[in-house]
Order: C-alpha cells, then sequence, then structure tokens
C-alpha cells in the first residue's frame, strides 16, 4: 500500500508545482511523504504535448522528491465533478491515506481549477463514507479514509490565505520545479505561440508571490492557501515560527 502524508492534485501537470512546490518541498525536508496526482494530461495546452509534459513532470517530481506521481488522465477541459469521477479519486485517496491533501484554487482563470478544487473537496468527503464500496488494483475492498485538512494553494487569483506557510529555504528548489516545464513557461528561444502564462511577467510573479507572502510575516518567500474548515491549534505556541 502506497501510503503517503500528504498528497497534491493538481488539474493540470505543473499545477501543483505553481501553487504549492515550496511546502511539498519543505515537507519531504521534514521527513514527510508526499504524492502528486495530475487530474488531466493537459492536452489541451497551446504549447508543448501531452507527452512532453508527462516527462517534464517527471522531472518536476524529482527535483522535489516526492515518492510517487500519477495522472488520472480525465479529459482536458471537460471532466465534471461527478459519480464516476469522484469513486475514481475516492480509490486513489483510499489508497494514499494522506492526513493532508492539497488542491487547485477555489476559484481561478481556468475553468479546470475550480472544477478539480469542487472535485477534491467532495471526494475527499465521500471517501470518509463507508457504504461508498471501492477496491484497489488487486481487486481488494478499500476501508473508508477520510484527510483531516484540505487545503487550497493559489494559482493566478489574488486570493487572501488562511493560512501561509514559510519556505523561505525551499523558494530556489520549487523554481527549478516550475521550470522543468520549459515549454509552458518562458524561454526567449521558443518560437511556439505566446500564451498568459508564458511571459516573463508571468514567471517572475511566481517568485514574486512568494517573496510578498514572505514579506507579510516577516520572511523570505511563503505559499498561502485557504480552507473549507477551521484551521486549529493545540497549542497557541504552534502559531509561533
Amino acid at each position: 500500500m502506497k501510503r503517503v502524508d500528504i498528497l497534491a492534485f493538481g488539474a493540470h501537470p505543473d499545477d501543483v508545482e505553481l501553487g504549492c512546490a515550496g511546502s511539498i518541498s519543505l515537507s519531504i525536508s521534514q521527513g514527510k511523504s508526499v504524492a502528486i496526482i495530475d487530474l488531466t494530461r493537459g492536452e489541451l495546452g497551446t504549447r508543448g504535448s501531452a507527452e512532453i509534459r508527462a516527462e517534464e513532470a517527471r522531472k518536476a517530481a524529482e527535483i522535489l522528491g516526492v515518492q510517487y506521481r500519477e495522472n488520472m488522465e480525465f479529459r482536458d477541459g471537460f471532466f465534471t465533478n461527478d459519480e464516476a469521477h469522484q469513486l475514481a479519486l475516492i480509490q486513489k485517496i483510499r489508497s494514499y491515506r494522506p492526513q493532508l491533501v492539497l488542491c487547485n484554487s477555489i476559484r481561478d482563470r481556468h475553468i479546470d481549477h475550480s472544477r478539480g478544487n469542487a472535485l477534491v473537496n467532495d471526494a475527499c468527503f465521500l471517501s470518509g463514507l463507508e457504504k461508498i464500496e471501492t477496491f484497489d488494483e488487486n481487486g481488494n475492498s478499500q476501508e473508508a479514509w477520510r484527510p483531516k485538512k484540505v487545503l487550497e494553494y493559489i494559482q493566478w487569483e489574488d486570493i487572501e490565505p488562511d493560512v501561509v506557510v514559510d519556505i523561505s529555504s525551499h523558494l530556489e528548489n520549487k523554481m527549478k520545479a516550475v521550470k522543468a516545464y520549459s515549454t509552458q513557461f518562458f524561454d526567449p528561444e521558443s518560437d511556439e505561440a505566446e500564451t498568459p502564462i508564458s511571459s516573463k511577467n508571468f514567471l517572475e510573479s511566481v517568485s514574486y508571490r512568494s517573496k510578498n507572502f514572505g514579506r507579510l510575516i516577516g520572511t523570505e518567500a511563503a505559499e498561502g492557501f485557504t480552507s473549507r474548515s477551521l484551521i486549529s491549534v493545540s497549542n497557541l505556541f504552534d502559531l509561533l515560527r
């Protein structure tokens, strides 16, 4: 059984890297195990191809040091939050049994991001219901499992976070993982069509957003997350870095 501490979902290869690669890199350095599941192959993307993006995703995972990476091969642009897609994710959640799930932004420019957010949140809830039956890859019945927390990373839109994570010592590794997607982001030598995320401005904004969140909490860099449920601590001093 491939159990991990953190399971990160992204609608497309590179969503996880853009939104929470620093927090993943930090968590792995602290001894936590992490898996990434991409919902689609990003086959509708203007630049590159699904095959190239799969290789870029492999390289990014290697840079971050994640234990596992999978792709659900849902339809880019057209997957839905229905029973079939929910059951497919429930099977993965029950297989990995994470304590923490990270997912796409609650709202964003790309319609797949908010749709992925809703799908993952719903699947995490449903995964805890015992009467929903799923089976692992060997045909064995799976036990119900509900992650303790779902955190939603921030992407294109400027969303006020509910919690921020200090990634000062991992910003460089985050940017290395992002740049592994060489077909998607700024490359002055590329002759492919320009997109909203292929500009130099966008690539710099990824680093700047982290530095700005860091500025707000008095560190070099940070990543922000929202949560649909209250974030609690058992000790007031857990709030102090």
